[in-house]
């Protein structure tokens, strides 16, 4: 298997955790997207993957698959141990909601393209950038500490076991700390995030900072 991703990226990083977690290796094929001249805005990665994200994965058949979560779930399909969702069709639909609510609500308002929109279309600088970063983030993660203390009955976002719904909390709660969050303001979200942190799956894949 081939991953196209980047060190930065919070979406690489749910796979990066999933294939640890999995036993699994994929070879890393970096595509840069910060800036105008970003690797995944030009022509020779969209014909890769014709939305210009990270990450994308090529499977051993040849077959791509995009967007983090197919991934994820597609690994835990692949290498059914240890599982990624709960027993329960209940709980996954939990679990799905949880990963949902930070890559579709979330992460989809902050990537490096939407920054790049609001300064080119909207004059925004640096500072209204990370004015809208934070309003999302803030707003997003405050419903997703909801979500969670309304069920939860494990060590974990959804259950005993780390699953689909943390390796999508995991990045997004780093990221938010490195905004200047204090995480202690979501307290089920804060407690799960220090549970991984001593996972080394999650711990040796957190997304790298951006320089």
């Amino acid at each position: 298997m081939k991953l196209y991703q980047n060190e930065i990226s919070s979406a690489t990083s749910r796979v990066r955790i999933a294939l640890t977690l999995k036993g699994l290796t994929a070879e890393a094929l970096p595509v840069t997207i910060l800036g105008e001249e970003a690797e995944s805005r030009q022509a020779g990665y969209r014909s890769v993957n014709p939305q210009g994200l990270v990450p994308a994965l090529l499977t051993d058949s040849g077959v791509l698959v995009t967007q983090s979560l197919a991934i994820v779930e597609y690994l835990d399909e692949i290498r059914p141990e240890p599982p990624l969702l709960p027993d329960t069709a209940e709980d996954r639909a939990r679990a799905r909601s949880i990963a949902l609510a930070i890559a579709a609500e979330i992460h989809a308002l902050l990537p490096p393209r939407i920054g790049l929109h609001l300064k080119t279309a909207f004059k925004a600088d640096a500072d209204a950038v990370a004015a809208w970063s934070r309003h999302w983030v803030g707003e997003g993660m405050a419903a997703v500490e909801t979500m969670i203390a309304g069920r939860r009955r494990g060590a974990f976002a959804v259950s005993d076991q780390p699953g689909i719904a943390d390796i999508f909390l995991f990045p997004q709660a780093i990221s938010a700390r490195r905004m200047g969050f204090d995480l202690a303001r979501w307290p089920n979200i804060a407690e799960i995030v220090g549970r991984l942190e001593a996972i080394p799956a999650f711990q040796e894949n957190a997304p790298a900072p951006r320089k």
